[in-house]
């Protein structure tokens, strides 16, 4: 199969699936004799796994490892789930940093008053000068 049915396949884009080949990160596929990749179903399984895997938040160098496991016959389901409880505690903190950017951000926009004035605690706060009257010469 041609790379557009892999990508209709998949529900990738053709440069995505490029992409992937290009990094390694799927099993090359066979040229053939008109220089046309030729696609078969482990392809497919490998770019559906990749797919799927960054929908959910595996960076690429996770991917190559799944991809990896999953062409491994002798894999072990505890690594992968080793692995995919550590995305989920990556995950959490994420949310935690972006819990605490939320508050701060927050917090920024009570101390403004929001009115015509040039005077806002925010933008002094965000330079790092706390003087009333802003900008400091």
């Amino acid at each position: 199969m041609n790379i557009s049915d892999v990508a209709k396949k998949t529900g990738l884009t053709s440069k995505a699936i490029r992409f992937y080949e290009e990094k390694g990160l799927v099993t090359l596929p066979v040229r053939r004799d008109n220089g046309y990749r030729s696609y078969n179903a482990r392809h497919l399984e490998e770019l559906t796994l990749l797919r799927q895997a960054r929908l959910v938040g595996f960076n690429l160098d996770e991917c190559r490892e799944l991809v990896a496991l999953f062409n491994n016959p002798l894999r072990h389901s505890a690594d992968v789930k080793t692995r995919t409880l550590q995305k989920v505690k990556d995950i959490e903190h994420h949310i935690d940093e972006l819990k605490a950017m939320r508050r701060q951000l927050l917090q920024l926009a009570e101390s403004c008053p929001g009115d015509d004035s040039a005077d806002c605690p925010i933008i002094n706060n965000l330079a790092g000068c706390c003087a009333a009257g802003g900008h400091q010469g």
